[in-house]
């Protein structure tokens, strides 16, 4: 029996993780247009899908999902996105469930902090990287700087007062 609850509750893992994989792929595809340049709420769900998730299934979630949407929709930072988001997912998964794992609001909230600072300072390494400009990079950086801020301040607070936190527990659990 416990061999099948097992199983049970894996398939309910990946079920979710793909759920956010195929909702971060559809948020990569459009922005919300900010003067000089997009908005992609990604990070929201990044943030958000990392809190709630381990450490491999957040990289999968943030950096393959990230990177699916590159290729789908805008295939020029496809790795920069595979890289950049994936450690970030990374990052605010283990400080969520290892580091802080008695206090995970508190590694949420650090992770998620860790994570903007990740994703702003790799995607703009990264746009330097592929455009061959670093004034390209700096004249995008606020726009990273607030896709990050949107991102991690969201991702708590879908997380914890929302109640996605609750609902996620409340679904994997046992039987």
């Amino acid at each position: 029996m416990k061999n099948r609850e097992e199983r049970h509750r894996y398939l309910k893992k990946l079920c979710v993780t793909a759920l956010f994989m195929a909702m971060n792929i559809l948020l990569s595809s459009f922005g919300i247009p900010v003067p000089g340049g997009h908005l992609y709420l990604n990070d929201v769900l990044i943030c958000t899908a990392a809190i709630l998730l381990d450490p491999v299934s957040a990289f999968l979630v943030g950096g393959v999902g990230a990177f699916l949407g590159d290729v789908f929709f805008y295939p020029t930072p496809m790795f920069v996105s595979l890289v950049t988001h994936g450690l970030q997912a990374v990052v605010i998964s283990l400080f969520a469930h290892v580091v802080f794992r008695k206090k995970k609001i508190v590694g949420a909230v650090v992770g998620v902090a860790l994570g903007a600072v990740i994703m702003v300072a790799g995607y703009s390494l990264g746009r330097a990287f592929l455009y061959s400009t670093p004034e390209y990079a700096l004249l995008k950086l606020p726009y990273q700087i607030l896709q990050a801020a949107v991102g991690a301040a969201a991702g708590p607070v879908l997380c914890f007062p929302c109640g996605l936190s609750r609902l996620y527990e409340k679904l994997m659990k046992k039987r």
